[in-house]
């Protein structure tokens, strides 16, 4: 018996990027608008902004995307509270399904936002160009890239498209009469309710000791749980969220550095100040003038 080959059929494919980018604006960030020959996305990471595309304007918020088909215009406005997070990431695709994502808009599932999320580490891994500079219309690629890096990056691209194509998987949910309390299903569920209680406590100090006691959890299920889905100890994710906090509370500009350390319940300015400067590789300070300057200078500069 022969073997016979089958050529399997490529619906999307992505031949080249062209910027990925990751901005952390001020809460009244504004960007006039620009088009070009390429596709595009804009995805909110986090806050509300209002999307001009072609005549119309959309209102998006945290979790939403929304598709710009070559030359079609588009512009950006914060209107929320908050201080938006926003990752726009532009390419080049002839594919002829292409077309379906004309003005499309969706919020992402799970599955497609931790897509993003991997689609975003790959870049920073990389791209020696940065990626919340706005004038930076052609990406650098780092030496010595890991093997295949780049092509993942293709890959996360095209596999975002095709999951938006396809029909939504179920949302995850814990499994009825399931035997075990930590099946695939129930982990992430279960993350869900635990990165909510910190998210409610964020401005407090919150200890292990308190989450396992919340959700009748040992420390080694609780740590294995995050090291699995997060890469790091519980502790050490809450922390991240502080910090995350923090830069978003430094772009609405309602608080001096003095009265957010304590909002958030640091020790101390000092301890707080190391934290951030650990996390981020800049001083409090130095991102508050950093994001200003970046927003200041939009008006006058192209994003893609």
């Amino acid at each position: 018996m022969a073997y016979i080959p089958t050529d399997l059929k490529r619906e999307l494919v992505v031949h080249a990027v062209v910027t990925i980018h990751y901005f952390e604006y001020m809460r009244d960030f504004v960007f006039a608008g620009e088009s070009h020959d390429f596709w595009e996305f804009l995805y909110v990471d986090k806050g509300t902004v209002l999307v001009t595309a072609g005549e119309q304007d959309y209102r998006l918020g945290a979790g939403d995307i929304i598709f710009h088909e070559p030359n079609e215009f588009h512009a950006i406005r914060s209107i929320g509270k908050n201080a938006p997070n926003l990752m726009a990431v532009s390419f080049l695709s002839s594919s002829p399904s292409m077309k379906c994502f004309a003005s499309r808009r969706d919020t992402l599932s799970l599955t497609e936002r931790e897509i993003i999320s991997h689609l975003l580490a790959l870049a920073r891994q990389c791209f020696a160009s940065p990626l919340h500079i706005p004038s930076v219309e052609q990406v650098v690629l780092k030496e010595d890239l890991p093997f295949g890096s780049e092509q993942l990056i293709l890959m996360y691209l095209e596999m975002l498209l095709i999951s938006l194509m396809q029909q939504r998987p179920p949302i995850l949910h814990r499994i009825p009469g399931s035997a075990s309390s930590f099946s695939k299903y129930s982990k992430n569920s279960r993350l869900e309710d635990i990165l909510s209680y910190m998210e409610a406590h964020i401005y407090e100090r919150l200890s292990l000791e308190m989450i396992c006691g919340a959700f009748s959890l040992s420390r080694s299920s609780l740590q294995a749980l995050f090291h699995e889905k997060k890469g790091c100890g519980a502790m050490d994710f809450f922390q991240h969220m502080k910090i995350e906090r923090a830069k978003e509370i430094i772009r609405d500009g309602s608080m001096n550095m003095t009265e957010l350390s304590g909002f958030l319940s640091y020790n101390s300015l000092q301890y707080f100040s190391r934290q951030f400067k650990k996390a981020t590789g800049m001083s409090p300070l130095e991102y508050a003038s950093s994001v200003k300057g970046i927003t200041q200078t939009m008006n006058g500069v192209r994003v893609h």
